[in-house]
């Protein structure tokens, strides 16, 4: 015991003779305050938004996607896989014990330390032997990978809540493209019917005399045009079905949807930029527990630089000449010590590891940066495209009224005689023009609530250990060129 208090007396004394060099990182974390961002708060999301547009169909699809998705699945996994690490840094906070045991024939040296008749003969030696093996973290080794790990594990499921968040949208988006492209099939067949009624207005007025034949050739290749249209367009409609089944991770089994029932979402969005943008997104939160696990990995390379103290321990057995005199109690050993590692020389090897780990608390600190504009990025395009989708819907249905009313005169007055066939093909191109335009413009403006809906967070609530998404001066730019 005396041997085992001189050395842990003199651990921190040798400790004192080896600081790391003073390593100090370059990047520092965007304040929020820098961004511009409104004093008002966001109105709340909940975190089932999607079910605001009243579409059970759509409810069951988003639903599936966070049931099956690989992609999910995939991130889950990476979230286990860390919270491991956590537990596997934590186990060598406590004694590590082993047990080992061997029975060999070995012929023993004459000249060595066995006397005959063992030396110079064949012998069975045996041992049974635990050891055990304490690791005495006085300088906070340990604690400081356990601090790194649960940093990592907690980016990790951030990255989770985040793939969810994104995977919910992306299912929306599709179902909204599926619905536009159905609504788009709709005007198609319309505009069949459309053709082959002016085909048969045309074939009558030729049959009377009062049209060449040449108009009754335009119209059917009009009518040929509007049934290519038809048939690419439920292409498109059938490729968005492909597209939803993908992301909910399923097959062909998945193509048979029924009709959309989308209705204008009820969620109530904020005009501006609000404060608490970056509180509300997981990957901005995901991105500062990067910094926090690159800071923690800093401080594993400093303290790296300081001696690691083990108490040890045995007891066992070990005897010659078979196993009958393991069962004795001479072949009883065992012993009690410490031991203490202290890097020496490396050839710059802690050195190079602490200036790897600042430069990647810089790049974490530098990816944290590019997030934050990014999403700033996002949210105020998100606002710009959704006050864009109001304003053109507004007059939408101006211009959807206008059009079908000088289509309907046209054709009055082409039955009647009054104009040429031109005339009605003007007015009916600007119809179906139109129709195109309200099944994509009120597509364009539920998608544009789902764009802004995902920039501010998709309805995230950030735990409350990181609610202050600032990362702390602490972590993120502390120097670690000082003693303990």
């Amino acid at each position: 015991m005396k041997g085992i208090s001189s050395l842990l007396l003199l651990a921190p004394l040798v400790a004192g003779c080896v600081p790391a060099p003073p390593t100090t990182q370059s990047e520092k974390p965007i304040a929020p305050t820098s961004l511009g961002l409104a004093s008002d708060l966001a109105p709340s999301i909940s975190q089932q938004w999607w079910s605001e547009f009243g579409d059970p169909q759509l409810d069951r699809l988003v639903g599936d996607a966070l049931a099956g998705s690989p992609t999910l699945a995939a991130a889950l996994a990476r979230v286990r896989a860390a919270q491991a690490q956590v537990s596997s840094a934590r186990s060598q906070l406590y004694p590590q014990v082993n047990l080992d045991g061997n029975e060999t024939w070995q012929r023993l040296s004459a000249n060595y330390i066995y006397p005959p008749p063992l030396g110079g003969n064949g012998n069975w030696i045996g041992s049974v032997q635990a050891n055990l093996t304490w690791s005495l973290d006085f300088f906070g080794k340990q604690q400081a990978q356990i601090d790194r790990a649960r940093a990592a594990a907690q980016a990790a499921a951030l990255d989770a809540v985040a793939a969810r968040l994104m995977l919910a949208g992306s299912v929306t988006q599709a179902y909204i493209a599926w619905a536009r492209a159905c609504d788009l099939v709709t005007v198609a067949e319309q505009t069949v019917a459309q053709q082959q009624d002016i085909l048969k207005l045309t074939t009558d007025r030729v049959t009377s005399g009062l049209e060449t034949e040449a108009a009754q050739q335009q119209s059917l290749a009009l009518a040929a045009f509007a049934r290519q249209d038809l048939v690419q367009a439920r292409a498109v409609r059938d490729l968005a079905v492909h597209q939803i089944a993908l992301l909910i991770g399923r097959g062909a089994d998945a193509y048979a949807l029924g009709k959309p029932q989308l209705a204008a979402t009820a969620l109530t969005l904020p005009e501006i930029l609000p404060a608490d943008l970056l509180a509300r997104r997981a990957d901005i939160a995901a991105a500062q527990a990067r910094i926090e696990t690159a800071a923690k990995g800093r401080e594993v390379a400093r303290k790296a630089f300081y001696p690691d103290i083990n108490l040890l321990g045995l007891v066992g057995v070990a005897a010659i000449s078979g196993v009958g005199p393991l069962l004795a109690g001479n072949a009883v050993q065992y012993g009690v010590g410490a031991a203490i590692h202290l890097p020496v020389f490396d050839a710059g090897k802690l050195r190079a590891n602490l200036a790897g780990a600042t430069a990647d608390l810089d790049a974490a600190i530098a990816d944290y940066n590019q997030a934050v504009l990014t999403s700033v990025r996002e949210a105020a395009d998100a606002l710009t495209s959704l006050q864009a989708a109001q304003g053109r819907l507004a007059e939408q249905s101006t211009a959807m009224s206008a059009a079908q009313a000088s289509f309907n005169l046209a054709r009055d007055r082409y039955s009647s005689g009054l104009i040429p066939q031109l005339n009605v093909l003007s007015a009916e191109d600007l119809v179906i023009r139109a129709q195109r335009q309200s099944a994509t413009l009120s597509a364009d403006l539920l998608s544009a609530r789902v764009t802004l809906v995902m920039a501010l967070g998709g309805g995230f609530t950030p735990p409350p250990s990181s609610s202050n998404l600032s990362p702390s001066p602490r972590s993120a730019s502390s120097a670690p060129g000082a003693k303990p």
